[in-house]
């Protein structure tokens, strides 16, 4: 069996290569080497140099990858492309055939997985630490060649392992995960993973929550991480050395348990589900005439807020609406600005407060039946849904029209009324993530 054991510097985020080093390697020596600086046609920025020592100089000129890519491809021909966190330097390269129209492919092996399996019991298995352990001498550590020379090390006691022969032909069925595992993410806990409803995190080596999701199917979402090659998910991927999980029962409580862990926790790979919302609400208020208003702002600076709502547009429409069915003033609605009197487009409806030819009570009357008509549109609910297993209810408490959070509850307790359910709710603050959620799911049922 023939084996490429390559390693690649690359010019960080955008990940063009910057240097690649590959040995060729039959199973008892090397048999031939490809090493190279490479052109990224990029910027390298600095933390990049500080930790490679290449620069844009060292670069300037070297072929670019379009001129060593059939270099690369002859070296790697009928070969196993192994590498320390091989999927990243697999990608790496992937994606720099792909940018010339070429679909690489080749049978992989990582040095991490297999070092987990093979000589487990280390502390860590980062390339320097493991080669600290097995007092291998690397030479220019973080250039190409220096590590991919480690790794030709490292590889070689992996193959002259007790189990070796059995744990390389597992690794290379095609049925195997253990090369689409994240490299640091040990089997057992990918294993652990429940094939059921309710949400994930994922986390460094620190133990630090860098990404959470939800899912009906946790370990096959999981899954769909790694097989994906988004650069997004592979930079998730490379950090990942850990996987926990809750069970929703559900896919609405998962949603609902994920929205309130990432607000929670911050996650760096939940870029937009953090960021909270922009809210706006409808209130009321009186002039120095005495007429009732209805106007609109962001929910912070509302007082006494009657509805509130996901954007201005929204605000607008609905007070359109409240305007044509109790007959009320677009001017007095805050749908005319600058004008003496109404001349709305649409809403024709006015009886004339905006011209004095209508009673200040009169009209007031009118702006109280339509805030006491959306107050009392605002409802209790209770959404029942799966537990968590056979024997267990879901459920999600609305009181008002706010959600107030969601539990799980025995099939055995006797539930008369949503005041029963309280003490087994999980208290959560609304929000307009929530309120999205909950629409869907009230327009589904």
């Amino acid at each position: 069996m023939m084996y490429t054991i390559i390693d690649v510097e690359t010019s960080g985020r955008s990940n063009k290569i910057t240097e690649i080093s590959v040995f060729k390697y039959d199973g008892k020596q090397v048999i031939d080497e490809f090493t190279s600086l490479v052109n990224p046609e990029v910027l390298i920025p600095d933390y990049i140099t500080s930790l490679t020592g290449i620069d844009n100089g060292t670069v300037a000129n070297a072929p670019t990858f379009a001129e060593v890519a059939n270099d690369v491809l002859s070296i790697t021909e009928d070969t196993i492309f192994v590498a320390h966190n091989v999927n990243f330097d697999y990608n790496v390269i992937r994606n720099e055939f792909k940018a010339l129209g070429i679909d690489f492919n080749r049978k992989k092996l990582c040095t991490v997985r297999l070092s987990r399996k093979l000589l487990p019991g280390h502390k860590s298995y980062s390339l320097g630490k493991l080669c600290t352990d097995l007092h291998i001498n690397i030479v220019d550590r973080h250039r190409a060649r220096g590590d991919a020379e480690a790794t030709v090390v490292l590889f070689e006691i992996l193959l002259n392992q007790e189990d070796a022969e059995t744990v390389f032909a597992d690794f290379l069925k095609k049925t195997s995960k253990e090369a689409t595992l994240p490299s640091h993410l040990p089997t057992a806990v990918f294993n652990n993973l429940p094939n059921t409803a309710g949400i994930y995190y994922f986390k460094n080596k620190k133990g630090k929550i860098i990404y959470i999701g939800k899912a009906k199917d946790i370990k096959k979402r999981v899954l769909s991480h790694f097989y994906s090659k988004a650069q997004k998910s592979l930079d998730l991927c490379r950090e990942t050395s850990d996987i926990d999980f809750e069970l929703s029962g559900s896919e609405l409580v998962a949603l609902l348990m994920e929205d309130a862990a990432i607000k929670q926790h911050y996650p760096e790979y939940n870029v937009i589900s953090k960021r909270a919302p922009k809210a706006y609400a409808i209130f009321s208020y009186e002039d120095r005439q005495g007429i009732k208003h209805l106007a609109y702002n962001t929910l912070k600076a509302t007082p006494n807020s009657i509805q509130t709502f996901s954007s201005i547009t929204d605000c607008r429409a609905y007070l359109e609406k409240m305007c044509a069915q109790f007959e009320l003033c677009p001017k007095f609605c805050h749908l005319q600005d600058g004008v003496t009197q109404c001349s709305h487009y649409k809403i024709t409806t006015c009886k004339g407060i905006c011209a004095n030819e209508e009673t200040v009570t009169a009209y007031n009357l009118r702006v109280t039946s339509a805030i006491t008509h959306t107050m009392e549109n605002k409802k209790d609910l209770v959404l029942q849904k799966q537990g968590r297993h056979n024997d267990e209810t879901a459920f999600v408490l609305i009181k008002d029209s706010t959600y107030l959070g969601y539990g799980f509850i025995d099939k055995s307790e006797q539930i008369n009324s949503p005041n029963d359910l309280e003490p087994f709710l999980i208290p959560q603050k609304d929000n307009l993530d929530v309120q999205k959620i909950l629409r869907t799911a009230l327009r589904t049922q």
